[in-house]
């Protein structure tokens, strides 16, 4: 699988130029151990964290604070990674498309790809170097609820839906209501893990999505409940080259929690 949005760990070290390592693992696997190098940003700052729906996007100022934070400067390439196999990378790999910086990549398979191949770990943790940024908000890599209503009968508009089966089918219920939007097609995130090869992309994820009706030349919103296992269907559309696939960061927790949106179920 070749994009400039992926990398193998054996490959970056020959990465070039102003490099940025990112570490979306846990605070405490953080701590514990990383890989060298590497910066951490909390899964907790790249989202608004505000009932009913905490993973929207945070505001401007909270962005800004961040990327001034890490250092990000316009020609830095952002590598991003986490230990459980993309969700929070992918939710950087986003943030980033919205604040318009596409100097990204993504580790594959990330700590796990890592560790598995005996690669070296550190615990002692990296300070960066802060930078000062504005950043701007790009609505293109957003979706919202107000979009996706207005495209439900919309048929080259498809809305991923990552979460379990049973959040899907409403025998699960994490908000006011349980089930999917109308007409979402169901892919659980993980399905397009390999657990055999430390958690890559599946080779044959562009397969598996065509045959479930997710193609590329459709407009696809991918979500879950708080957009942070569609982080990673994000990503894997990314780096599959789909060129309109953006993310509901209200997710279920906004959709769920509304009284005035459909809401279909298969129990």
């Amino acid at each position: 699988m070749k994009s400039k949005h992926l990398i193998e760990p054996a490959e970056l070290d020959s990465l070039s130029g102003k490099i940025l390592l990112i570490d979306l693992c846990s605070d405490q696997q953080y701590a514990h151990a990383h890989i060298p190098g590497a910066i951490h940003v909390s899964p907790s700052e790249l989202v608004d964290g505000r009932p009913p729906a905490p993973g929207r996007l945070p505001d401007q100022s909270r962005l800004n604070i961040l990327f001034s934070r890490i250092g990000l400067t316009a020609d830095t390439t952002v590598v991003v990674y986490d230990d459980e196999g993309g969700g929070w990378a992918g939710r950087m790999a986003w943030t980033l498309d919205v604040i318009s910086h596409p100097n990204w990549i993504y580790l594959n398979g990330g700590l796990q790809a890592w560790a598995q191949e005996g690669r070296p770990l550190e615990s002692t943790p990296v300070a960066p170097t802060a930078s000062t940024i504005e950043v701007s908000i790009s609505k293109d890599p957003i979706e919202e609820v107000e979009s996706i209503l207005e495209n439900l009968d919309n048929p080259q508009f498809a809305i991923w839906d990552a979460r379990s089966r049973g959040e899907y089918d409403g025998t699960k219920v994490v908000a006011k209501r349980g089930g999917h939007i109308p007409g979402a097609i169901h892919c659980e995130w993980t399905s397009l893990m390999d657990p055999e090869k430390g958690l890559r992309i599946r080779e044959d994820s562009k397969e598996r999505l065509s045959n479930l009706g997710l193609t590329p030349d459709k407009i696809i919103a991918t979500h879950c409940q708080t957009h942070h296992r569609s982080g990673f269907t994000y990503l894997v559309a990314r780096i599959l080259g789909y060129p309109n696939i953006r993310a509901y960061h209200g997710s279920w927790s906004e959709w769920g929690n509304r009284d005035d949106t459909p809401v279909e179920t298969t129990i």
